[in-house]
């Protein structure tokens, strides 16, 4: 499993407009090989908060091939040169391959 990580650190009050955007339908969710998405927030900031997007793909390869699919590079030069939301402190984005995941007994999908 290969799974990037973005975290988006907004004004406070502002977390919601983010989540609002990485919760709608996209291209990526069509895309072969994407596992899920979910969209967390953290509100314990006393000036700001922050937005995390994990999108889980069951490989490097299939990530890859979302980022040159020509609806990605596309979505992106659609985009250029537009500024980023003024309430929008700052970005990153990491990637990670999963070396192991234990399943509770539970097993909920939360939405």
């Amino acid at each position: 499993m290969f799974v990037q990580m973005r975290s988006i650190v907004v004004e406070k009050g502002y977390a919601d407009q983010v989540v609002e955007r990485f919760s709608k339908e996209s291209p990526v969710d069509g895309m072969e090989g994407l596992i899920d998405r979910t969209v967390m927030v953290n509100r314990q900031g006393k000036e700001n908060e922050e937005v995390l997007v994990m999108i889980r793909w069951e490989s490097e390869e299939a990530w890859k091939n979302w980022e040159k699919s020509d609806v990605h590079i596309q979505g992106h030069r659609e985009k250029r040169g537009q500024p980023k939301p003024e309430y929008v402190i700052g970005t990153t984005v990491k990637m990670y391959h999963v070396k192991f995941v234990k399943t509770g007994k539970s097993g909920q999908t939360v939405s």
